[in-house]
């Protein structure tokens, strides 16, 4: 039986609720043509980031770092932000990522996302309360992964050939017709290293990213299955998901986007009922709560399907826990009463899970 099967197809109409594309990224406008890439320096070395620990906040009312104008990128001709990266900040996203105490997205910039992983890790190693992120906690971090943070990568036909989709805009219906891929070869290289397409084209100045055989520096994540969860739970005012082994440790650590105060997540216990890796996504206004037309639409598995790589169906109908066509926004956006991760993350916690795991929202 295919993986795809273990959910089964009644429960897959679930996938209505709760998968609706944000306002803002439903209607985001298509990319620019692409421009060639700019030689010049990285934002960061291989050797900073090595070597790199955290910089101390600045004081309230201190101007932040200015950097120069970063360099048009490779794929849509966009300056990268202006904010630039904290090397010590990139080496500790990578070492949370692979703890598994999810920093999210790999950006090398402060953020409640990191904070709270920071908090959480510290938290389940005794390490003491708060979130910040100082030299003490970058050692034990080391001291329990002594690997490299950053590899070489060469990219293949594979990773260039597509097929890619336009940025997602417009009615579903276009979306369905144009597909849910990835936009770009940069774009699917970032989710697969957990970084943010910015600095991975800022760590790769004058790289083509549709190009075969060119060779990139990536965060050298793990992506390691998750194995035995027995309990998750979903801190809504938190915004996090939290997995626990029958003994209840602590297994992992994930930023979540959780429902809204028009479509809220579900309160108190729930249990999941099944996994659905690379599902479909069906609008049903007979089933939905929100506005998204009054025809019956379905949009075909892919990354930038609006639920996502993979889907963890809960025993209240129409609502699960699920991948996200955009990472950045994790943590930081409203989702319509499901519990929204990275694509990573949610196909790292579907690994552990089962039917009967229960599910608690706090």
């Amino acid at each position: 039986m295919s993986l795809r099967l273990i959910l089964v197809s009644a429960s897959l109409a679930a996938l209505a609720a709760c998968g609706a594309p944000d306002p803002d990224q439903a209607d985001r406008a298509p990319a620019s043509r692409p421009a060639p890439a700019q030689a010049g320096a990285p934002v960061l070395t291989v050797a900073q980031i090595e070597a790199g620990v955290p910089q101390a906040p600045a004081a309230p009312g201190t101007a932040a770092p200015s950097s120069a104008p970063a360099p048009a990128t490779a794929e849509t001709g966009a300056p990268a932000p202006a904010t630039p990266p904290d090397a010590g900040l990139v080496r500790l996203q990578i070492l949370l990522d692979r703890t598994p105490f999810s920093p999210g997205m790999i950006d090398g910039l402060a953020g409640d996302n990191t904070r709270q992983a920071i908090a959480a890790y510290r938290k389940a190693n005794n390490l003491g309360s708060g979130d910040a992120a100082d030299a003490a906690l970058l050692q034990h971090l080391a001291a329990a992964d002594t690997a490299r943070v950053m590899t070489q990568y060469v990219t293949t036909a594979e990773d260039v050939a597509g097929p890619f989709s336009p940025p997602a805009a417009g009615e579903l219906a276009d979306i369905a017709r144009t597909g849910t891929n990835f936009t770009s070869a940069r774009e699917r290289l970032a989710e697969r290293f957990h970084i943010t397409e910015a600095l991975l084209q800022g760590l790769n100045p004058g790289v083509d990213f549709r190009r075969a055989g060119q060779t990139i520096v990536v965060p050298a994540v793990t992506d390691t299955p998750l194995a035995g969860v027995a309990r998750i739970v979903v801190d809504k005012t938190e915004r996090s998901a939290r997995a626990y082994d029958a003994a209840g440790k602590l297994l992992a650590f994930y930023p979540a986007t959780i429902g809204s105060r028009e479509r809220p997540a579900p309160s108190g216990t729930v249990t999941v009922t099944g996994v659905a890796p690379e599902p479909d996504y069906t609008y049903d206004p007979e089933r939905v709560s929100y506005d998204r037309g009054d025809r019956k639409v379905v949009l075909p598995a892919g990354p930038n399907n609006p639920v996502g790589t993979v889907w963890i169906d809960l025993s209240r109908d129409t609502y699960g826990i699920h991948g996200s066509p955009d990472p950045s926004k994790i943590g930081k956006t409203a989702s319509n009463g499901c519990v929204r991760l990275t694509n990573w993350d949610a196909e790292q916690l579907a690994a552990g899970v089962k039917p009967g795991v229960v599910v608690r929202f706090i």
